[in-house]
């Protein structure tokens, strides 16, 4: 669909009878967002966000959406098609290895793809369909298995709006959004429309000149817990890259900051998916089931070396990856109530299948001249598990699970020797103890066992495909170990209050390189760690939020010289202000401190802190029609959004040099909506 067809749709809904309906599915998410979350978690680290607090937050890309969890940085290191880079808990998560992310119980972790282990991408959320949005840290859930040691976001969109949304945006950078939505009765229940176009070019010299394409499709009947809905959604993107460039020669005056060595660099990518879920609950049991079948493709071109390769060709490569992805979840609780005691007994099934064609070529302006390795994987994997919640007396309640996961890898490579099959399998308890409320406080104790899963090539690899020489497989399946202490409080009027201290053990970081399609083989690791969370309702119009968290991560059983983890994010903190109910006037400011990283594991290089201060102003002329302007970088801030340091080679140069790499934050801008809804 053309930008100016969705424009003209958007014009021709704009005259239709004004609809409202005011019987949410998930009202309670989006009236709850300041409301009492004691004695519903069994953890200081876990959380529900409504609607109202997303609203509030001020993005410059839909992946941002996530940093409504405590702790959590969402940045990029290039163009805007591509996945984001997360940081948590002391880990540089990549594109999303150890965060598991879903949306509508659908997975958005893609495993053994062609640029990194667990890809995330979530250009195709549309924000304002978020009604909900579920976070827990650290491996203490039988229900999240793969890819959540660090953390799990589930993110719910609603099965109907209030009103019909229609909102135009234009933006410096050559920003242009369109939004049409709404959800009319239809049949028996309602039929939910969002179709979105965006464009963008960003402050690069080579212009992104990012295009995005998304709609979204539902059709529900019932209620939150007693319904169905069928889903369709449909998103493709295209994109140029302003990729990490090195800092020498920004600062010998050889490139401008915003600038690109490969112009080619860039991609394209698609998601197609339709799911379903269904739920029924009665006062003594519920059932949930949920399937889904998501068609997914990508064209990566990137080159991060230059000329360090081929001084003759340069050193671009491809990732082109094509998959489907099938799977199925169930789960069903018995509610018990025996000699005073409420207990809820859940098991629970996942069953997911990944068909996957993807690949390593080297390329010069996007044209292949060398294929360094083609796969065909087929990666199965069936999870259950037993969750056991039981509140014991008033003050005293418990939650234990345990949790079974096996994995079949089955690869079909160009090289004979790098293909087969292998299986592993994990099995995972986990335990959570809960004391109180005393004075509106809970204080938790939890343990438990994760993991994540491995790129399956890796677990077949015995020929490394660049230099050709001998390389030893990889576990399939890496164990994760935590210990967590924790309060939540809200023993001040108006203040809600946690936080949390952990301890987290890796087996081993192992990871497959997409870069390179080789295995990098981590160290064995550990991580402390300490986070803060406040959110205070100061007064009817004024609310304030707080996030701090640090963490301390190093390799085990190496020199203490050389133990850092490169990249693991230290400190980090978000400071809040949200403000409504000033008659026609809210709006938001927001301040991201993202503290510094180490480099090099001997700690000699290190990146430098960045602070970002966005915010915007919103006011309504009626109920129906409001005006927002948008702020990014408001203080125009000359920082990285991510380093890295490696070796590279620039044309003219005789040889590599080691240096920072850095990606930079983009400049300030601003962006103004106007928004109708009826």
């Amino acid at each position: 669909m053309k930008p100016r067809l969705l424009f003209s749709l958007m014009l021709a809904l704009f005259q239709q009878q004004a609809y409202a309906d005011d019987s949410i599915l998930h009202r309670v998410a989006i009236d709850g967002s300041k409301s009492s979350q004691l004695g519903l978690l069994d953890a200081a680290n876990a959380g529900m966000v409504g609607q109202k607090k997303l609203e509030a937050l001020t993005t410059y890309r839909p992946g941002e959406l996530l940093e409504a969890i405590p702790g959590l940085i969402v940045s990029q290191h290039s163009g805007e098609g591509k996945a984001n880079q997360f940081y948590l808990r002391g880990f540089n998560l990549d594109h999303g290895t150890d965060l598991r992310t879903t949306v509508d119980e659908m997975p958005v972790n893609q495993r053994s793809h062609s640029h990194g282990q667990g890809w995330t991408d979530l250009n195709f959320l549309i924000p304002e369909l978020t009604a909900r949005m579920d976070y827990k840290k650290g491996p203490y859930s039988s229900t999240t298995g793969d890819f959540s040691a660090a953390g799990n976001a589930a993110l719910t969109y609603a099965n109907r709006l209030s009103q019909y949304i229609t909102s135009m945006t234009l933006g410096q950078n050559a920003f242009r959004r369109a939004l049409i939505a709404g959800s009319p009765d239809f049949l028996d229940g309602s039929f939910l429309y969002a179709m979105e176009a965006t464009s963008n070019d960003g402050p690069f010299v080579h212009p992104d000149n990012f295009k995005k394409l998304n709609a979204v499709f539902r059709y529900s009947e019932g209620f939150a817990n007693n319904g169905f809905n069928l889903s369709a959604m449909f998103y493709r993107g295209k994109w140029n890259s302003t990729d990490q460039i090195p800092l020498r020669a920004v600062q010998q005056g050889k490139l401008d900051r915003f600038d690109t060595i490969d112009s080619s660099d860039g991609g394209e990518s698609h998601r197609y998916s339709l799911s379903g879920v269904w739920r029924r609950t009665t006062s003594e049991e519920a059932s949930k089931l949920s399937a889904y079948l998501i068609q997914n493709g990508l064209d990566l071109y990137s080159n991060f070396t230059y000329f360090m390769d081929d001084p003759v060709n340069g050193d671009q490569f491809s990732q082109p990856d094509k998959r489907v992805t099938s799977g199925m979840n169930a789960s069903h609780t018995w509610h018990s109530h025996i000699n005073g005691k409420n207990t809820d007994i859940t098991i629970g099934a996942q069953l997911q299948n990944d068909n996957i064609f993807n690949g390593l070529h080297r390329t010069k302006v996007r044209q292949q001249l060398s294929t360094v390795r083609q796969d065909h994987i087929v990666e199965t994997s069936l999870g259950m598990y037993l969750d056991i919640s039981t509140r014991w007396t008033e003050s005293l309640r418990s939650n234990v699970g345990v949790r079974h996961d096996q994995y079949r890898f089955q690869v079909n490579s160009d090289r004979l020797e790098n293909s087969g099959t292998a299986n592993d399998q994990i099995t995972s308890p986990v335990a959570s103890l809960v004391l109180g409320p005393w004075a509106k406080t809970e204080f938790y104790i939890n343990a438990g066992r994760g993991f994540h899963s491995n790129d399956a090539r890796a677990t077949l690899t015995t020929v490394d495909p660049q230099s050709l020489e001998a390389t030893q497989k990889s576990p399939g399946l890496v164990a994760a170990r935590g210990l967590e202490l924790g309060m939540r409080s809200e023993w001040i009027s108006g203040l809600q209050l946690s936080l949390a201290v952990y301890r987290l053990d890796f087996d081993s970081e192992l990871s497959f390189v997409g870069d390179a399609g080789t295995t990098d083989a981590g160290r064995p690791s550990r991580r402390h760690g300490v986070e803060l969370s406040n959110s205070y309702q100061a007064t009817d119009w004024l609310s304030i939020d707080f996030d701090a968290a640090y963490a301390k991560g190093r390799s085990r059983g190496v020199d203490t010289a050389n133990n850092h983890i490169v990249g693991a994010v230290e400190g980090v903190a978000q400071l809040a202000l949200n403000f409504d109910k000033l008659g026609p006037w809210s709006g938001a400011l927001r301040m991201r401190y993202f503290g510094p990283r180490a480099l090099t594991d001997d700690n000699s290089i290190r990146s430098k802190g960045s602070a970002t201060l966005n915010g915007r102003i919103s006011y309504k002329f009626n109920p129906g029609l409001k005006l927002e302007l948008e702020g990014f970088n408001v203080s125009n801030r000359r920082d990285s959004a991510i380093d890295y340091y490696y070796a590279s080679q620039l044309k003219g140069e005789s040889a590599s040099r080691e240096g920072v790499h850095f990606h930079p934050l983009e400049s300030r801008s601003f962006r103004l909506m106007l928004v109708k809804t009826f």
